[in-house]
């Protein structure tokens, strides 16, 4: 594991690595941190002592250097710090779209460059994390970032080439749960249930409904037709479903956010 720790960019995804890191038996010697609101430095003084630094104080002082910033600030961040990188640092960049190629054209031959798809889940400890290693990473770099990421829910090593694709699934994925459970929350209410009791019931059918698929290992169609029988109340309902055009709707939803990664890529 890297003796010292640097991140750039101070946000809720920073936050979470953070935590998860400091939640393992395995930390830093210390952490270095750049952002622009005063009211982040203080509060991740505070929780991991970090300690402020600008971002070439960040990168010249680390062993491995997360870059939490938005796609559209990398370029700027890179530039700012290209002096400070050498081979023996290690940059993961958790920006969507970003390819390891359009990073490491930007610094000093040789700079081992990790990209990572991290989801918000990450803050609860119960996210999805892939990740892809560009031209100089090694196995090691990339089992130490798995390690790293572990510590936040899945870590998955993948190749560059579908990093779109899982953008597009786990990414943005929890926005898709988000809406789902919104948009079935307020059907409960349209029933006549309270917000509260819509609230409960929604979230506890959720949970107790992805447990059975973790827990049985049955694809979501047969356990489905578990509870679905002939002419009843749910066979009505996913009929409904259907009709309203759900598994279309998905499959669109998917593709579009995939495409968008892509071009976040080619900006």
């Amino acid at each position: 594991m890297p003796a010292n720790l640097g991140v750039i960019g101070c946000g809720k995804m920073g936050y979470a690595l953070l935590k998860g890191i400091n939640s393992a038996p395995t930390t830093f010697g210390s952490v270095h941190i750049y952002d622009v609101d005063p009211a982040r430095i203080q509060l991740f003084g505070r929780e991991f002592n970090a300690q402020e630094a600008t971002p070439g104080e960040v990168v010249a002082n680390s062993d491995l250097v997360i870059l939490a910033v938005k796609p559209g600030q990398i370029k700027a961040v890179l530039q700012a710090t290209r002096d400070h990188w050498s081979q023996d640092k290690l940059l993961v960049s958790i920006a969507a779209g970003i390819k390891t190629a359009t990073i490491e054209k930007e610094l000093l031959p040789g700079v081992r460059v990790i990209r990572v798809m991290p989801n918000t889940p990450c803050l609860v400890g119960e996210g999805v994390s892939a990740i892809a290693g560009g031209l100089n990473a090694s196995p090691a770099d990339l089992d130490a970032v798995q390690g790293i990421l572990a510590t936040v829910g899945v870590a998955l090593i993948i190749e560059e080439a579908y990093m779109d694709a899982l953008t597009a699934v786990s990414g943005s994925g929890p926005a898709y749960a988000f809406l789902l459970a919104e948009a079935f929350m307020d059907a409960s209410l349209s029933t006549g249930l309270s917000s509260d009791i819509s609230r409960r019931l929604v979230l506890q059918t959720l949970k107790g409904s992805i447990a059975m698929l973790e827990q049985s290992g049955e694809h979501p169609a047969v356990l489905k037709a578990q509870v679905t029988s002939p002419g009843g109340t749910t066979i009505a309902g996913l009929r409904e479903l259907e009709a309203g055009g759900l598994r279309a709707a998905f499959f669109a939803a998917v593709d579009k956010a995939r495409q968008r990664s892509a071009e976040l890529g080619a900006d």
